[in-house]
């Protein structure tokens, strides 16, 4: 069985966060990845699994034509970089379309390729805090508290970049001509805030923090500390699911009072801290463990890969030391195993070189001259 991007051909210029991630998770899919690595000491990651990697100096002009002639065979170029830097390195669209008109060109920003702000620096937090989400998140009253970077970087970046993507793959099988994706976390992270957007405009969300369904205002969809200073996180929204967590807890519905009733809700956030702070975090995820109360334990994520669904599902394992997620989504009719194979740079210069069509002589006068870097 092969995987779904089988046959596909990536070249993803080497950078961090949101670019490589969507890289590894298309080579999860069954891309084929090449990294173009820079010159110099690169940490293997793992957002390299499953890639290949070709060592190029692009500050050489020499450079920039080694990566075009790859994007002869390519179908996708993915690059991270500033607005304007992959013009100046000759490796920008333009140029790479002359090569490949059927190129898709995956451009990965954190604040897009225009505005006033296209050019500046920035990291997840920033670009999570222009849209509206920072603000959103965390204690009322408290600073806010930045949630990782799988909000930005991840969730507005990698995954809208990859749709993009996969969108004008199908474009251009169609078409035969390749399309420019401007990815943006600003503009991710805004589309995902559209649920935020549409409850606003029917009065059901306040933008003061901690005030509304999902952000830990209701006492039925937050977290209680447990007796060993560990957490359980509760979610019963449904009116039966909340029915089934009281009756687990053995409260009485009467006394705790309504479920959606503001007035009884300072009452109940402290009903539920006294009662969760009685008993150990593994002792309530016994009792609620298999019923629909929709009550769970708040995990670390290395406790993550033993938890009994996880492991199920083979969501995380261990290879060589290194805890790996596994290849999400899952296909029916295809293979969903890894190459957990981290990319060394270089490692497969000349054989890259080689199949696009370089010989020998001509690989040998660019590893000389410094323009790539073969360690194979």
């Amino acid at each position: 069985m092969t995987k779904p991007l089988s046959g596909i051909r990536i070249i993803e210029l080497a950078g961090i966060g949101p670019a490589p991630y969507a890289g590894q998770l298309l080579s999860d899919m069954g891309a084929e990845v090449i990294v173009v690595h820079r010159p110099g000491f690169v940490m293997p990651s793992i957002d390299g699994r499953g890639k290949k990697s070709i060592v190029v100096d692009l500050r050489q002009d020499e450079g920039g034509q080694v990566v075009r002639t790859l994007c002869k065979t390519a179908d996708v170029l993915i690059e991270g970089l500033r607005p304007g830097v992959a013009e100046r390195l000759g490796v920008g669209p333009k140029d790479c379309h002359a090569e490949n008109p059927k190129l898709v060109y995956g451009r990965m920003t954190g604040w897009g390729q225009t505005g006033p702000w296209a050019k500046t620096a920035g990291h997840d937090i920033n670009y999570i805090s222009i849209t509206g989400a920072l603000e959103a998140m965390g204690v009322k009253g408290n600073t806010p508290f930045p949630p990782l970077n799988l909000v930005g970087d991840y969730g507005g970046g990698s995954m809208f970049l990859i749709t993009g993507i996969l969108a004008a793959l199908l474009q251009a099988e169609r078409t035969g001509k390749g399309d420019i994706v401007d990815a943006a976390i600003i503009d991710g992270t805004s589309s995902m805030m559209g649920i935020v957007y549409t409850l606003h405009a029917l009065g059901q969300w306040r933008e003061d923090r901690q005030s509304n369904l999902l952000d830990g205002a209701m006492p039925y969809y937050r977290c209680y500390e447990t007796s060993d200073g560990k957490h359980m996180a509760v979610g019963c929204i449904e009116p039966q699911f909340f029915a089934l967590m009281l009756d687990i807890l053995n409260i009485n519905p009467d006394e705790f009072g309504g479920q959606n009733n503001p007035k009884h809700w300072p009452a109940q956030h402290q009903h539920l801290e006294t009662l969760f702070v009685t008993k150990s975090r593994d002792d309530w995820t016994a009792l609620f463990d298999g019923t629909d109360a929709c009550v769970t334990p708040v995990l670390t994520y290395l406790e993550a890969p033993s938890h009994p669904q996880n492991a199920a599902r083979g969501g995380l394992d261990e290879h060589q030391g290194r805890i790996h997620p596994a290849a999400a989504p899952k296909f029916n009719s295809s293979q969903n195993d890894i190459n957990h194979d981290l990319a060394i740079p270089g490692a497969q210069t000349r054989r890259l070189l080689t199949d696009a069509g370089l010989d020998e002589a001509a690989i040998k006068k660019l590893i000389e001259s410094k323009i790539v870097v073969a360690r194979d």
